[in-house]
């Protein structure tokens, strides 16, 4: 278990890798179709843009919080 201090940055790594493995997955396919080498240029792909996700989650993540916040109402 991870210490409660590093919550959001736990939440980056995950919401990240989840995202763009997603997202590349997708691209890929959509770029050059299904294929021999399609899941090894895919994973290349991923490992490319996981720490650029990452690192934008982390760094945007809590100005995109307080827009939202501001953007919905209190529950009661």
């Amino acid at each position: 278990m991870f210490p409660a201090r590093y919550a959001r940055a736990v939440f980056s790594l995950i919401m990240s890798g989840l995202m763009s493995c997603i997202v590349t997955g997708i691209a890929t396919v959509k770029a050059i179709g299904f294929g021999p080498g399609t899941i090894g240029d895919w994973m290349a792909s991923w490992a490319f843009c996981w720490p650029i996700a990452f690192t934008v989650i982390l760094l945007l993540g809590p100005s995109v919080q307080r827009l939202v916040n501001r953007m919905v109402r209190p529950k009661g």
